[in-house]
């Protein structure tokens, strides 16, 4: 219980001087602090034809043109059989097939292999992930991420917090409704575990912010326990008071059906586990299964794989494997 408690009084001492609105920092005063500062925004996109270019117009308006604050835009395909890559292009996104980023290793997949071959194709000193599936993106997605960045060097990273609504079929909308997997899976592992990090919003939001030389010494998983991952391992290697949080307002985005939640929460499980395993807090002969059987609504019975696989911190690879 004291031990709770301290948790909970560091959360709450954490949780002022950390967390601000995305109206707190207006662009042009950021611009005046970039200075010679870059800033990579980086998009991992499969099949998001219908969402992809009308953000990267936006930022392209509101953040290059209208105010040079963005150096690149970077749009990672991520093996789509649709219109994104052209749709992306055509906006005025630099396009990079995931698979033709350091292609001379091993091919993996997912969108945390999205987010590093995308880190490997930028070159800011900051670097700002977006999702590609937004429907209410606004520049200040971007902007606001950047302000604790920009005015404070302690600060490492930056998370995105804002409401998430569930939108249902018939079109109704539930305001808190999304997020399921955070509220059921994410949430609880990290208030058991790791309850310096309870005072994050979204912990699983796919909007946030860094310094290079932070993401480069962090693994990313390939697969949909990225974010976790890297929160868990940001904390490990910065600290508590060099993570900060912006509210953005509303995200809206497409939903998971449960199927595919259900794999990404054990896939959130299985990074949880292997942070723990690292960390001495579990014995390895222990390792859970990677697999997940699932029943249909028609009686099908399906056995998923659930396997993350992990790239290692991109400092870690030599120049040549890089370049």
């Amino acid at each position: 219980m004291e031990t709770d408690l301290r948790a909970l009084a560091r959360v709450q001492d954490w949780y002022g001087p950390h967390s601000s609105v995305a109206a707190e920092w207006p662009v042009e005063a950021l611009l005046r602090a970039k200075g010679r500062t870059t800033i990579s925004v980086i998009l991992p996109a499969r099949d998001e034809e219908r969402t992809v270019g009308e953000i990267v117009t936006v930022l392209r308006r509101d953040l290059v043109e209208r105010v040079p604050l963005v150096d690149e835009i970077i749009v990672v395909d991520s093996n789509s059989t649709d219109a994104t890559a052209a749709r992306a292009a055509a906006a005025g996104a630099r396009v990079v097939a995931q698979s033709a980023v350091l292609s001379h290793l091993p091919p993996l997949s997912g969108k945390g292999e999205a987010l590093w071959k995308g880190l490997a194709a930028s070159s800011g000193d900051l670097i700002v992930f977006v999702d590609a599936d937004l429907r209410n993106f606004g520049s200040h997605f971007v902007s606001g991420l950047l302000g604790p960045l920009l005015a404070d060097n302690s600060i490492q990273f930056v998370k995105a917090a804002y409401e998430r609504p569930f939108t249902g079929a018939d079109g109704a909308v539930w305001r808190g409704g999304g997020g399921r997997v955070t509220e059921l899976v994410a949430r609880p592992l990290i208030n058991m575990f790791w309850p310096e990090l309870a005072g994050f919003v979204q912990p699983l939001g796919g909007e946030y912010a860094a310094r290079r030389e932070a993401l480069e010494r962090v693994p990313f998983v390939t697969e949909y326990g990225v974010e976790f991952g890297l929160l868990v391992d940001l904390l490990e290697l910065v600290g508590l008071d060099a993570m900060a949080q912006v509210d953005l307002g509303v995200r809206a985005h497409g939903h998971q059906a449960m199927p595919a939640l259900g794999r990404m929460a054990g896939q959130i499980m299985l990074t949880a586990w292997s942070r723990l395993e690292r960390q001495g807090r579990v014995l390895s002969a222990t390792s859970p299964d990677h697999r997940l059987l699932q029943f249909g609504l028609d009686g099908q019975v399906d056995l998923v794989d659930m396997s993350v696989a992990e790239r290692p911190p991109l400092a870690s690879l030599a120049v040549e494997d890089v370049a």
